[in-house]
């Protein structure tokens, strides 16, 4: 079991201690693929952790964009915190339906936004599941409360930042998605989308710094995974997927090691895919 940190990850036995803390807000962020056919809303209806919230990833997003589920302006990132009673001096817990998954993606747009306190719960909601702790499947009761934010431009990368990175070689491009659609083998679930990799990007697939269960592995493990895939951990990195949720995993992962200097390509592989200017590798 990896070691609790409210900043990072926390296990299923920290959240049920400090389930009724009055300063503990819960996020269910439960997101799936279109060809899942699971619906994350009716799920949560039906059941979770007792006072959770539901995260909308694809509404509270910047739906001016093109792209899916890109970082909303941090006026919308407000205003809906506020309407769903998180607020300053909270503890954020995120979980998500799958395990670890899209969670992350909540996890680092609190970052981004300039919220430290915010972690994910190892393991999800199939892993409390799985133990018997408390369900229900009433909505919490909501209170605005007051949020501030300061957006952290640094933690986010934009299609001409990852692309200069690529070309001048002086970042680690790490890519989650599954190792055939990072070498063009396996075809792209979103239509129109060309197959292959960022040029010079890593492929470190977001289920190999899983446990079976679900869970993140521990420290060593993690390093283990990104060893493989010879990833140099004292360069800066950037994470990219298919449009930015499993990407935060490996950002997750890179904070669990202490590594501060990391980046998440928003718009990935839906916007790099899209444009037949931007180069791709295969293989």
């Amino acid at each position: 079991m990896a070691e609790d940190d409210p900043k990072t990850l926390v296990s299923t036995d920290w959240l049920e201690r400090h389930l009724k803390d009055p300063d503990l807000r819960l996020l269910d962020a439960s997101w799936y693929m279109p060809g899942a056919a699971r619906d994350a809303k009716s799920e949560y209806d039906a059941a979770h952790i007792p006072g959770a919230r539901f995260f909308d990833i694809d509404e509270i997003a910047d739906l001016r964009s093109g792209l899916p589920h890109m970082a909303p302006p941090a006026e919308k990132f407000v205003s809906r915190m506020r309407a769903m009673g998180v607020g300053d001096g909270h503890q954020v817990v995120v979980y998500d339906g799958a395990g670890i998954y899209s969670a992350a993606r909540v996890w680092w747009l609190f970052r981004l936004m300039g919220k430290s306190d915010v972690a994910v719960l190892d393991g999800g909601f199939p892993k409390w599941q799985a133990e018997g702790r408390p369900v229900e499947d009433m909505a919490p009761i909501l209170r605005d409360r007051h949020i501030t934010v300061s957006r952290q431009a640094h933690l986010v990368r934009d299609v001409t930042q990852v692309a200069a990175a690529s070309k001048l070689g002086d970042h680690e491009i790490l890519d989650a998605r599954s190792p055939g659609r990072f070498a063009g083998t396996e075809p792209e679930p979103r239509p129109g989308l060309r197959s292959g990799h960022i040029p010079g990007s890593k492929n470190v697939h977001y289920a190999t710094l899983l446990n079976a269960d679900g869970t993140m592995k521990d420290a060593g493990g993690l390093r283990a995974a990104f060893a493989a895939a010879e990833v140099d951990l004292a360069r800066p990195a950037i994470t990219t997927c298919g449009s930015g949720v499993t990407a935060a995993i490996l950002n997750l992962a890179l904070a669990r090691l202490g590594k501060h200097d990391h980046a998440l390509y928003d718009g990935s592989w839906a916007e790099w895919g899209m444009y037949n200017d931007l180069k791709v590798a295969k293989g």
